[in-house]
């Protein structure tokens, strides 16, 4: 059997850790009960632990257990803030700001409200992918009521401004919603220190299973409401309708209980990695560095490669690595990454870039296989007059 690739791909998706399964098998087996079933002991393992996980989560981001809403990932979470806030404060207004860079889960519910009236702006990136903070007060309006800005980018990793943005909202009554999905376990989360008001996380991207996640809602100053996207039951106060998958819940909570004790070691380990895959990948010339040198994720680099396809860059690596292309793939076409558009590369690099996500299982000796097959295959696709006329 050949070796599988070297998994560089983290921010699509990683893989449980074991101590996240060890932790979730009891209740797919034995603890199996309903923890909405309040009159036996089934019921009443499930809601324990449940109760256990959301106090687990909500102390990881200095929330009250009360403020944590289970979803079944990030988008699903990212979709009831927006739609939800959307339709709870309509009578105030219908204005909602976020960036061109965001997450399909946030910019479709966005493009999806406008087609029913509201009005959207999705505000530019500077050329490093960091929001511009005056552009965003200047865009602030009466009728505005939300603003969506993702604390880490899932393709270069830029890690926005938080307590800047959160107070800027606060100052003018407008509420921060944030999709965390990327940041969680990576970088410190505090609501109340950074002020935000809705804030959306996975499992699958912190080494937990895929289809679970959940939203924080504050509950005081302000109390903010959301109408329910999904309704029959009347699960998670209303809020959020559906049999609640205590065993998903359960890895939810232990994968970022070990995130956050692991972070600051771990994050120094990756940063490394990150640099040393870095300086090896820089020693070709017309390769760029897409977003922030220095604030972004520990594990994130994303570059773009002069003359090369980038169907053909992605195709030459695939023995050795496993990682992603900037550009963002359907059934029916291919389009350049958006996040790259918006931070000006044209679209021949938007192509021909690579995404490399370094994750908790990945060793130094990997990386320096892959930056040399990577460096290997770069050569010998470029033609000896590419460089510099793309």
């Amino acid at each position: 059997m050949s070796q599988r690739p070297i998994y560089l791909d983290c921010h699509a998706t990683t893989p449980v850790d074991r101590r996240v399964l060890e932790a979730m098998l009891p209740y797919f087996t034995e603890h199996f009960g309903n923890p909405a079933s309040i009159n036996h002991v089934y019921g009443w393992e499930a809601e324990a632990a449940v109760k256990q996980a959301r106090e687990t989560l909500a102390k990881a981001i200095g929330a009250t257990p009360e403020e944590i809403v289970f979803t079944s990932g990030a988008t699903e979470a990212n979709n009831l803030a927006i739609k939800g806030v959307a339709e709870a404060y309509f009578s105030k207004g219908r204005h909602i700001i976020t960036l061109q860079t965001e997450h399909n889960a946030v910019l479709d519910p966005c493009h999806y409200l406008r087609s029913l009236g509201f009005d959207i702006t999705f505000l530019p990136v500077r050329s490093d992918g960091l929001i511009d903070l005056q552009q965003l007060e200047t865009a602030f309006r009466p009728d505005t009521i939300l603003v969506s800005v993702m604390a880490a980018n899932n393709e270069i990793g830029v890690l926005q401004p938080l307590k800047e943005i959160g107070s800027l909202c606060r100052q003018h009554s407008i509420l921060f919603h944030t999709d965390a999905a990327q940041a969680i376990g990576k970088i410190p989360l505090d609501v109340e220190e950074l002020k935000i008001d809705l804030l959306s996380l996975t499992a699958h991207k912190i080494y937990g299973s895929k289809g679970i996640g959940c939203l924080y809602v504050r509950r005081r100053d302000p109390r903010v409401k959301i109408a329910p996207q999904i309704h029959g039951g009347g699960h998670e106060r209303g809020m959020r309708s559906g049999t609640l998958s205590t065993p998903h819940i359960v890895g939810l909570a232990k994968a970022v209980e070990l995130a956050l004790a692991e972070r600051e070691s771990e994050s120094q380990r990756l940063t490394q990695l990150r640099q040393h895959l870095w300086q090896q990948m820089s020693q070709l010339p017309g390769i760029h560095l897409n977003g922030h040198p220095e604030q972004r994720l520990p594990g994130n680099l994303n570059i773009s490669v002069e003359g090369v396809d980038g169907a053909a860059l992605l195709l030459a690596l695939q023995p050795v690595v496993a990682v992603s292309s900037g550009a963002a793939c359907s059934s029916t076409k291919t389009t350049p990454s958006h996040v790259l558009m918006a931070l000006g590369r044209n679209e021949r690099l938007a192509y021909a870039s690579i995404r490399f996500g370094i994750g908790r299982f990945n060793s130094l000796e990997e990386i320096d296989r892959v930056a040399q097959h990577a460096i290997s295959a770069i050569s010998s696709l470029r033609q000896p007059s590419a460089i510099g006329c793309s």
